[in-house]
């Protein structure tokens, strides 16, 4: 979804299945240009969020493309034998460099072993992979955004007595805990807050994440303020159930990763923030770190992220989340994250030019 990340111990079916390269080792894809070398990257999945499709492929493939640069982008649609499968055909292919979104830490810490044993360089982008050996990491400060996860749903509940959930990520993520982390660091010193329920939603699975808020309401008889879900998936679904028990607006909602669903949901009052993540930031920041590897050079960090599975500072490059609540939706807007033909379709239109989106 970090910067002080330095030391804290946390910064941080089948083989049937036909692989097909979905970046391009054509022409287009930099064959022939004046760097030598491959970069191979694996996206975890399509389920947890839009955001690898939509944006994270777009924006490496954008800018390996400008750089002349040879690709190959795959993901690994929330397999672990298919994520395995396709590094072992992209080192045998002679990729580079590997950029990996792991799907947990144990398949992927063997992926780089197994890699650093063929020589190729790896970066871990935006999850740190525990236990690993990449050279480098890439993502954002993922404490600040479990920070500013609290810090936005204090801003909706003010200071009254409030009851609060947490929706955390999947418990094999270490984003996850990184979330969670940043989130209590906050809340937790609100002396008018009591957590009542926390539960990991395993895959980061919306309806399971329904399934499991439902739970906690009904358990806590619909006492329940504030939710603190660590995406906008995990957000949505609990709407889905405040919506269903006709109380949806009245309960504060966080989320992360500013998608069309969650910004909508902020729009609509059913939502009160989310974190965005400039992907675009990202992508170029880790695409131009690989580039430097291929190219032999100094790769440029701002910071190391304490593995503490494997005992070891891992040389990062960090970047700032951004809180977004309704008064600043605009923002996303602006940058191209969505498109305002999109967002502000329909009964939306109205919401947005309230929101100064024009």
């Amino acid at each position: 979804m970090r910067k002080g990340i330095l030391g804290i111990a946390a910064i941080s079916t089948a083989a049937a299945l036909t692989l097909t390269a979905c970046g391009d080792d054509s022409a287009d894809g930099g064959q022939g240009g004046a760097v030598q070398g491959k970069v191979g990257v694996i996206l975890p999945d399509t389920k947890s969020s839009v955001r690898y499709e939509s944006f994270d492929r777009p924006y490496l493939e954008q800018a390996f493309k400008a750089a002349g640069v040879q690709y190959d982008i795959q993901n690994a649609e929330g397999s672990v034998q298919r994520f395995q499968t396709i590094a072992d055909q992209m080192i045998t292919s002679g990729v580079t460099v590997l950029l990996i979104d792991g799907i947990d830490s144990n398949s992927a810490a063997a992926v780089t072993r197994k890699a650093q044993q063929q020589g190729v360089k790896t970066i871990d982008y935006d999850r740190l992979t525990l236990g690993g050996v990449s050279d480098y990491y890439v993502s954002f400060d993922n404490v600040k955004v479990g920070e500013e996860l609290g810090k936005g749903l204090q801003k909706c509940l003010g200071d009254k007595k409030a009851n609060i959930v947490y929706l955390n990520g999947a418990p094999t993520d270490n984003n996850a805990t990184l979330f969670a982390q940043g989130a209590h660091s906050v809340l937790d010193k609100v002396s008018n807050y009591t957590k009542v329920a926390e539960q990991a939603v395993p895959g980061w699975d919306n309806q399971r994440a329904a399934t499991i808020f439902e739970q906690m309401w009904t358990e806590h008889k619909g006492e329940i303020d504030g939710v603190l879900a660590a995406n906008d998936g995990l957000g949505n679904a609990a709407v889905s159930i405040l919506k269903k028990n006709k109380v949806a607006g009245k309960v504060a909602v966080t989320g992360q990763d500013a998608t069309l669903q969650g910004l909508q949901n902020i729009l609509d009052g059913t939502q009160c923030m989310t974190v965005y993540k400039p992907i675009k930031q990202q992508a170029e920041a880790a695409a131009k770190l690989a580039i430097s590897l291929l190219k032999g050079e100094q790769a440029e960090t701002n910071g190391v992220t304490k593995d503490p599975e494997g005992n070891r500072d891992v040389p990062s490059v960090l970047l700032t989340p951004v809180a977004i609540f309704k008064e600043n939706v605009k923002q996303v807007v602006d940058d191209g994250f969505v498109k305002k033909d999109e967002l502000c379709a329909g009964e939306y239109a109205d919401k947005c030019a309230e929101a100064g989106i024009q």
